[in-house]
Order: C-alpha cells, then sequence, then structure tokens
C-alpha cells in the first residue's frame, strides 16, 4: 500500500525530496502531442481517480461515472455479452491467430483499450491484476522540442506497459518511445 500511497502522491503534487533517496528502476517514455502538459494532467487525473480508489475498489458499473468522461469515450465500446446458443470455436480462432502474420498480430494488439481490460491492471480484486502491477507514476514533464514524457518506477524491463501506453495515448500522446 506504501508504493501507491506514494504514487497518488506524486500524482497530486509532484516530486518530493524523500523520492529521491528511493533506489528503483525507472522508465521513461517519451510522447509527441500539440499540448504535452494537457496529456500529462488528463494522464494524471485519469490515474489518480483510479488509484484513489484501490482500497475499495467499486463495481466496474460506477467507472464511467467515476472517470472523465472524454476518457470513457475514447475507451472502446464493451464487447457485447454472447447469446447462450453461441459459442466460441477456440480451435477455429486459435488456426486464424497462428495463420497471422506478426504484423497482422501486432494490428490486433493496437487500438483503443476498452475500459474494462484497461482498469483491470489497477484492480486489486481476484477479478484483477492490480496487486501485481508493473508501473507506478514516477514523474512528467515536457522537453525543449516540444514533447512530452512519462516516467514510471517499473518491476524490471521488460514490463507490462500497455496499460501505460493506453492511458498516454487517450490521453492524447502520439508517437511513443520507451527509453531514456
Amino acid at each position: 500500500m506504501e508504493i501507491m500511497e506514494g504514487e497518488l502522491r506524486r500524482l497530486r503534487s509532484g516530486l518530493e525530496a524523500e523520492d529521491d533517496q528511493q533506489r528503483l528502476f525507472l522508465v521513461r517514455v517519451r510522447f509527441t502531442a500539440e499540448d504535452p502538459a494537457r496529456v500529462i494532467a488528463d494522464a494524471r487525473e485519469v490515474l489518480t481517480r483510479v488509484v484513489e480508489r484501490t482500497g475499495d475498489w467499486p463495481a466496474f458499473e460506477r467507472w464511467p461515472q467515476l472517470l472523465p468522461t472524454w476518457f470513457v469515450e475514447r475507451c472502446a465500446p464493451e464487447p457485447r455479452e454472447p447469446e447462450p446458443s453461441e459459442h466460441l470455436d477456440v480451435e477455429a480462432w486459435l488456426r486464424q491467430w497462428r495463420a497471422m502474420t506478426p504484423t497482422e498480430r501486432a494490428a490486433v494488439s493496437e487500438g483503443p483499450w476498452t475500459l474494462s481490460g484497461w482498469l483491470y491492471y489497477f484492480d486489486p480484486t481476484e477479478e484483477g491484476a492490480g496487486d501485481d502491477r508493473s508501473w507506478w507514476w514516477w514523474h512528467a514533464g515536457t522537453d525543449s522540442s516540444g514533447g512530452g514524457w512519462v516516467e514510471v518506477a517499473t518491476t524490471g524491463w521488460p514490463f507490462g506497459s500497455g496499460s501505460l501506453s493506453w492511458l498516454i495515448e487517450a490521453s492524447g500522446g502520439t508517437n511513443l518511445a520507451y527509453g531514456p
């Protein structure tokens, strides 16, 4: 819980002197945007609302009211529930997946995330992966080239960065690049 309390403090007010004492594995993701400061502010707003609720995780139905409307609207539609007569032909799906090129597989993974898919990575209940998060907000800023960056504390490299990438993209960042 201490890690999330520090994350929430940094989301709300930025780095403090005590943060410099910690020795963590930090990764920076750079992005471009018309207004990188706005991207950072928007990403902070969304993540703050999520991290604030990790102690008392709301039901999924409540999240569209808890998160900014613009973020919810940028997420992909939730998949519909299958009819009882429908069933997934796993073998057919697997054959189709295996027949795809790496580029085709990557394209399937890109694009907007569903809200439920994104929240899964923060959900601390048994239904989610929040107890095993792989990144925490550390710092963010803009640079002289007109771009922006977000720095996160991670469990190592590589790490599960998809939820971070979607947060930045939904906030208006493009051309994401991980590194120094």
